[in-house]
């Protein structure tokens, strides 16, 4: 009797290729070093100068909880501990109180702290989520993308979400 291969572990779905890293051209009037968030179209540019900016896909918040507006980045950590707010707990029970970094950790590899609130663009263990409306608010990105904007962006940057 032949043993089947194993099909135990679900294969999670595929990356939109869509959504990789890319630079292209951007015709906006922000400085370079500026993130703009494009909400509807799941994109955030890295303003680069030159007409030119990196494009990365992000995964955005669920109906009800998209935002927009000017914020700073205000923190920067690698692979932070996550506690959810006691608002998100209210909506989810089941979630765990407190996890700590690491691949396991919802906020993946990096994050970066928007201004005083709670809103985070960070990285995700849920890859394929990008390109789709998902979160309480953050934008998330691949672990890969949100390693490469950690290492462009400063402390101060100034982030627009439209």
């Amino acid at each position: 009797m032949r043993q089947q291969e194993d099909a135990s572990e679900p294969m999670d779905p595929p990356f939109n290729p869509k959504y990789e890293k890319q630079l292209v051209d951007y015709h906006g009037y922000e400085s370079p070093g500026t993130i703009v968030v494009d909400t509807p179209n799941k994109f955030l540019f890295l303003v680069q100068g030159e007409g030119k900016a990196l494009r990365y896909g992000i995964g955005v918040g669920r109906p009800g909880f998209t935002w927009s507006g000017v914020k700073q980045v205000s923190a920067k950590k690698e692979w932070p501990a996550w506690t959810p707010p006691a608002e998100m707990l209210a909506r989810r029970p089941d979630l765990p109180r407190h996890v700590e970094g690491g691949p396991q950790n919802p906020l993946g590899a990096r994050a970066m702290y928007l201004g005083s609130s709670l809103y985070r663009i960070h990285g995700s263990n849920e890859p394929w989520t990008i390109g789709t409306n998902v979160s309480s608010g953050c934008i998330r990105m691949r672990n890969e993308d949100v390693i490469d904007l950690y290492g462009r962006v400063n402390v101060g940057a100034r982030v627009i979400v439209i």
